[in-house]
């Protein structure tokens, strides 16, 4: 039996989090068809937290705000919880494993203002690509999630959105991007202006809602550091048994509120992963 791994963020339109929901409150669809939740969990399950942190010339004044705020932000995780950090430029590196000793984690975010041996320039994508690769090789005893910070301007090079996409999707993982200092959205090409193909630009908004998670802009990063692990931390688990589906077919999931719950919120709003990728 192979279960889908669903983790659902539920909002009112201010952007609080909805909290005390239960099983009972929730559907789940997988392509269209409701499926019987198996498992159901909020808060008591551990989460694994990677942070992928950008270390490139621009991020340096973020990386220090980070960093004085460190200790506060990793409070709202529990005892069971490990946190791994992952460094950026134009190659990533393993700085810290999963651990759940935060002091460790607290002195690589602050190391991370000296980080000179990553290149030059800033590659989103292989990053985002390596930290699924590592947090997909955990035990899958946790909850996973994959926090970037990073100002979105890169150009990635042969390494397109949906590899990512499908790498966060197979490691079972959400990313949430807080976008710091230039942060930008990629601009729509003009009507008739051809893109070179091996050249994308980086698009954290596109990779967090399809795999469930947030993108937020922040011109001040401490704040919205310890904000973001919060709401990474109250999210909802579901999971159901996989449909019957041939090997590497895309299967789309839809979650909502059950219709009484859905009347005490009616202008909740659900973020959840958009699919998954069908295995034998």
């Amino acid at each position: 039996m192979t279960l889908v791994k669903v983790d659902v963020a539920v909002t009112d339109p201010s952007g609080r989090m909805i909290p005390d929901l239960t099983r009972n409150d929730f559907e789940v669809f997988d392509e269209q068809a409701p499926q019987p939740i198996a498992y159901f969990d909020h808060e008591s399950e551990p989460l694994d937290l990677l942070l992928l942190l950008d270390v490139s010339g621009s991020m340096h004044r973020s990386l220090m705000e980070l960093a004085s705020t460190a200790r506060a932000s990793l409070r709202p995780l529990g005892v069971r919880d490990r946190v791994a950090v992952i460094l950026f430029a134009r190659q990533s590196a393993v700085r810290q494993p999963f651990t759940a000793d935060f002091g460790l984690v607290e002195s690589e975010i602050a190391g991370a203002v000296k980080a000179q041996d990553l290149g030059s320039g800033t590659a989103i994508n292989s990053a985002i690509l390596s930290a699924a690769d590592y947090i997909g090789r955990q035990l899958a005893t946790a909850r996973r999630a994959v926090l970037i910070a990073t100002d979105n301007l890169s150009l990635n090079y042969r390494v397109p959105d949906e590899e990512v996409i499908r790498a966060l999707y197979a490691a079972d993982a959400t990313l949430d991007a807080i976008l710091i200092g230039k942060q930008r959205r990629p601009d729509t090409p003009r009507s008739g202006v051809t893109l070179n193909p091996d050249f994308t630009p980086s698009d954290v908004f596109k990779l967090a809602a399809l795999t469930g998670g947030e993108a937020v802009e922040s011109r001040q990063a401490a704040p919205s550091f310890q904000s973001m692990i919060e709401r990474i931390r109250s999210r909802y688990r579901l999971q159901y048994e996989a449909p019957a589906a041939p090997s590497g077919a895309f299967r789309r999931i839809r979650v909502e509120l059950a219709p009484a719950a859905a009347r005490r919120h009616q202008r909740a709003i659900l973020r959840a992963r958009a699919g998954y990728y069908a295995i034998e």
